[in-house]
């Protein structure tokens, strides 16, 4: 059992077995509709990519090229990141890489599976996609535009994701018929919602996801953005109907690309039974990993680490 200090528990009453069986929302009306346009009028935008190579600050970047990247999306928004390639290799292989709601202040060194070209984006309103539109700040971030589906933040959160495939695409044009998705936590849970609808994706990795079954995420306190989510709900019961689009579960029914889910018994931020919804609704090839906890110390998490990492490069092969 893992020793904690939350006044909740954060396995939420449930054992594995009860998480296998939690179902996804059912989509509502328009919701396949409504992601197809989303994706349909992000593809129209005009990119306007830029680049510019760096030498990479911080430790571990020895074996890698890096470039800072910019590119736009849905709602005039202007998406900063950053471009890796390793050195002296060809691969035919990109990654779109997310990131948690802590965002990122950097790319990864590392990406699990074969030498890749990877692309990090952060989501609009985040580190190097800062901007006065959007709140830098988590807790308002998570709930901005909430009112509507058509306003809601996560929409556009999708959206990056779009056109940061595009534009990796226009970076490295020979990894177009090979990209790969990889996001946890917040870009679990994005990833979840892109997935069904970007079909340049040949395999995603979606690490304790987030947005997993609202109707029971609206009852669950938790630490991380979620909590943000339900008090606003505890205020104004009608933005449920705008959460309904945006519940990673309900998205993976329509999930065809193969997804590699890890999801954990014991999360005070993400509630397991959120992450292991997105795996259950898969109808797609799926494989899933067992986290003993995540967002929080566990004994297990070195070995775990070193586990998942060994499945996912076959997983990615």
């Amino acid at each position: 059992m893992i020793r904690h200090d939350f006044n909740f528990e954060p396995t939420y009453g449930y054992d594995l077995n009860a998480l296998l069986n939690v179902k996804a929302p059912a989509p509502p009306m328009g919701f396949e509709r409504f992601w197809r346009e989303t994706y349909e009028l992000t593809l129209q935008v005009p990119l306007n990519v830029t680049s510019r190579q760096i030498d990479p600050p911080w430790p571990g970047f020895e074996h890698l090229d890096v470039w800072e990247v910019e590119f736009d999306s849905l709602g005039d928004a202007r998406i900063g990141g950053w471009l890796t390639r390793p050195k002296g290799a060809s691969p035919r292989r990109g990654v779109v890489v997310s990131h948690g709601y802590g965002a990122r202040g950097a790319p990864d060194a590392a990406i699990p599976g074969p030498p890749a070209v990877g692309i990090f984006p952060c989501a609009r309103g985040l580190a190097r996609s800062e901007s006065p539109e959007y709140s830098n700040d988590v807790w308002r971030h998570v709930i901005q535009g909430i009112e509507s589906k058509e306003t809601y933040c996560h929409r556009f959160c999708v959206c990056d994701l779009f056109s940061a495939t595009s534009a990796l695409i226009v970076l490295a044009p020979e990894v177009g018929g090979c990209i790969d998705y990889v996001g946890g936590s917040f870009g679990g849970g994005i990833g979840a919602l892109t997935i069904p609808w970007e079909s340049r994706f040949r395999r995603a990795y979606l690490d304790v996801p987030s947005f997993g079954q609202h109707s029971l995420r609206l009852t669950m306190a938790c630490v991380g953005s979620g909590e943000s989510v339900r008090r606003m709900y505890q205020k104004n019961p009608e933005i449920y109907e705008s959460l309904k689009y945006f519940d990673s579960a309900t998205a993976s029914l329509f999930t065809t690309t193969p997804a590699f889910v890890a999801a954990a018994l014991f999360d005070p931020a993400v509630p397991p039974p959120g992450q292991f919804a997105v795996y259950n609704a898969l109808r797609c090839e799926k494989q899933l990993f067992v986290r003993q906890a995540a967002h929080y110390p566990s004994p297990a998490d070195p070995e775990e680490s070193a586990s998942a990492l060994k499945m996912l490069d076959t997983w990615f092969a």
